[in-house]
């Protein structure tokens, strides 16, 4: 998801409060214990809403359960969670549970225990991502919590403009985005800065019948149709309709400026909701979501993203220890609280039963998962997402094509 997130946080401290989640200081180990060293991406945006103090009341409510076994817990930003997660590994370092990106080379390299191995009820996970987290059609990374896509508009701003509805196709779009910008605003925020610029390029790319890789899971980022997609883009960006310098800008700042009013459409997901409440610029009639704008027509598609747990075998001694805490922490009331708290989606089937009947608001967004698309699971993906992330803001220019076979051959390399 990361969604990511990359994912903004709820400015509400609610969930956090109905679940007591103040004390943040871990308990001590004793000897005979066992320890287990968990590592977590925050969510948060701060210390109000860090992710820790989520995990530590898990830890605290597990410890009072089983109190042989210890759970230290460290919170890594998001932004950097990937980088360090992998110098851990490679420093052999092993955490014995992440929470956030899955990568399978992971799996590949024998490193982490199969989910049947840790999880009582393997079932209960969302079926969407079962892919997602398999390697060899072995199932390793356990959903934690999902989102989906949605286009986000300004109803003020559209009716300001004199535009009617929002665009179905890119054309409509260009120029619904230039009368908006002619009103001073960003006509289109595009967020193709490192925060999550491999998801706003993949929604474009669905809009054109591309994507990152074919049916067979075949990689086909330098395809006719992606290339097309982006001197389109291009097109938008040098007429002014975008936000200066898409490739420098993260989708957190672009939502805030969504919530304040300043942009009249963008490509979101449901933590943009509470952040539209906190700024109070907007009421409930100001804006509206409706499908993913296509080249031809709005698209059938969009983008379901997931964060993972995953379990290191380590040196194979914490295997029951382990089975217990993810057990315990995917109970319904945590997969809740934690959704809550950031205004995501939950990873497991009962949780999103749950959650639907309290947050009657997301229901749309959860009935979106099942058909959503999503990053490619194989091998090759960390290192192509990275580079994304890098450089596909220069390939707003002169010769996308170029760009794209770059990322390609890095995907080809991997594979």
């Amino acid at each position: 998801m990361r969604t990511s997130c990359r994912h903004l946080a709820l400015a509400g401290v609610s969930a956090v409060v109905a679940f007591g989640l103040a004390a943040v200081s871990a308990p001590v180990a004793r000897a005979a214990d066992t320890t287990l060293s968990v590592v977590v991406a925050d969510y948060g945006t701060g210390p109000a809403d860090a992710s820790l103090k989520y995990w530590q009341t898990i830890a605290d409510d597990f410890h009072a359960a089983n109190p042989t076994i210890t759970v230290k817990i460290q919170s890594i930003n998001w932004n950097d969670f990937d980088t360090k997660v992998q110098t851990m590994v490679q420093n052999r370092q092993y955490p014995d549970i992440t929470e956030g990106d899955y990568f399978s080379n992971y799996a590949q390299e024998g490193l982490l225990y199969k989910v049947s191995d840790v999880m009582t009820d393997p079932s209960n996970l969302m079926p969407a991502f079962t892919k997602l987290g398999s390697y060899g059609g072995v199932q390793y990374g356990m959903p934690f919590t999902t989102s989906s896509r949605a286009f986000f508009y300004n109803k003020k701003l559209f009716a300001q403009a004199g535009i009617a509805a929002p665009p179905t196709t890119w054309d409509e779009l260009m120029t619904d985005a230039g009368k908006i910008t002619a009103l001073g605003k960003i006509g289109y925020g595009m967020p193709l800065g490192p925060e999550e610029a491999q998801a706003e390029t993949l929604l474009w790319f669905l809009g054109n019948d591309g994507g990152y890789q074919d049916a067979d899971g075949k990689y086909t980022i330098n395809s006719p149709q992606n290339v097309e997609t982006m001197e389109f883009m291009t097109k938008l960006v040098k007429a002014g309709d975008t936000e200066p310098n898409p490739g420098t800008k993260n989708r957190a700042e672009l939502l805030e400026q969504f919530a304040q009013g300043d942009v009249g459409m963008m490509n979101g997901i449901t933590t943009l909701l509470p952040i539209i409440k906190t700024a109070n610029k907007l009421t409930d009639a100001d804006w509206g979501t409706t499908a993913i704008t296509g080249k031809t027509g709005p698209i059938s598609k969009t983008l379901g993203v997931c964060d993972f747990m995953a379990a290191f075998k380590g040196d194979g001694t914490k295997l029951d220890a382990i089975k217990k805490f993810i057990d315990f922490t995917y109970q319904d009331k945590y997969q809740i609280a934690f959704d809550q708290e950031y205004n995501l989606l939950p990873g497991t089937v009962s949780g999103a039963a749950a959650f639907s009947k309290i947050d009657p608001a997301l229901a749309p967004f959860m009935t979106a998962l099942p058909n959503a698309v999503q990053y490619p699971a194989d091998t090759a993906w960390a290192q192509v997402k990275t580079q994304i992330q890098q450089i596909i803001g220069t390939a707003i220019g002169p010769d996308p094509k170029s760009v794209l076979d770059t990322i390609q051959q890095t995907a080809l390399k991997g594979s």
